[in-house]
């Protein structure tokens, strides 16, 4: 029996936390204040334009265009967890900032969802946002 400390309390069946790489290029044009459409333009593949995008148009009453946007980024942001090793399952933690554009997609995307009566939809994307990381919808509704 071993007496390593390090493994007590953890579930050894459970994959190890996908972290998404840092997206210094993002980070700068969002601090320069370029407008989220345009940092998709110059970053299609980061989740977090994509979701800048859903969220302002979900605060326009767009409901349609938050869907699309979130839509991409979400698709986007699985194409990252891929080629970050996620194999499907396991913690996206939105602790590791870089998580956060996917994870927020996502949420956004579960939005618009219930907006337009995509029920299932819904209940799918609640599901794999607790599966992520149960204290992300939380934060990402607290801003």
């Amino acid at each position: 029996m071993s007496s390593d400390a390090s493994i007590v309390g953890k579930n050894l069946m459970q994959p190890a936390p996908t972290q998404l790489p840092e997206e210094p290029g993002v980070l700068a044009r969002i601090e320069a204040g370029d407008l989220p459409e345009d940092i998709a333009i110059r970053f299609p593949k980061s989740s977090l334009a994509w979701a800048l995008m859903a969220e302002d148009a979900w605060a326009e009453g767009r409901t349609i265009d938050a869907y699309a946007f979130a839509r991409v980024g979400y698709h986007r942001g699985l194409d990252s967890l891929r080629g970050a090793g996620w194999r499907g399952a396991g913690p996206v933690p939105y602790s590791h900032e870089p998580n956060r554009g996917f994870l927020r997609s996502l949420y956004m995307l579960g939005q618009a969802a219930a907006a337009i009566g995509e029920g299932e939809e819904v209940h799918r994307i609640e599901a794999f946002l607790v599966d992520a990381d149960p204290t992300a919808t939380e934060q990402i509704a607290q801003g």
